[in-house]
């Protein structure tokens, strides 16, 4: 059975950070590409960042180039986020996705955690 479960998530102040984390099962975690997406209230789900199976190949959507941090470690069968100087525009439902590359659309999904920017 495949899991793929977030956690991290939480209301922190604009500048603050927060590290997510996306524990995953029930697959062969090591040869997935694997993704952050987040859903703002009202928008599309937006991808924002991805890392491939080593671990050295890794993109991000322009809006966080800077500020967020996606890392892997295959031994724990986990990927994180690490998220600084957050901003108001952050708050979103941030989703784990794990798919084999070139196979975007057959993936699996995390549940999500809610990350709240707000003074």
């Amino acid at each position: 059975q495949v899991q793929l479960v977030e956690s991290g998530g939480g209301l922190v102040q604009p500048g603050g950070s927060l590290r997510l984390s996306c524990a995953a099962s029930g697959f062969l975690f090591s040869r997935y590409a694997m993704r952050w997406y987040r859903q703002a209230p009202g928008k599309e789900r937006e991808l924002v960042a991805t890392i491939f199976s080593s671990g050295y190949n890794v993109n991000y959507v322009d809006s966080v180039k800077g500020r967020f941090t996606i890392s892997r470690d295959n031994a724990k069968n986990t990927v994180y986020l690490q998220m600084n100087s957050l901003k108001p525009d952050d708050t979103a439902v941030y989703y784990c996705y794990a798919a084999i590359p070139g196979k975007w659309s057959d993936g699996y999904w995390g549940q999500g955690t809610q990350v709240t920017v707000s003074s």
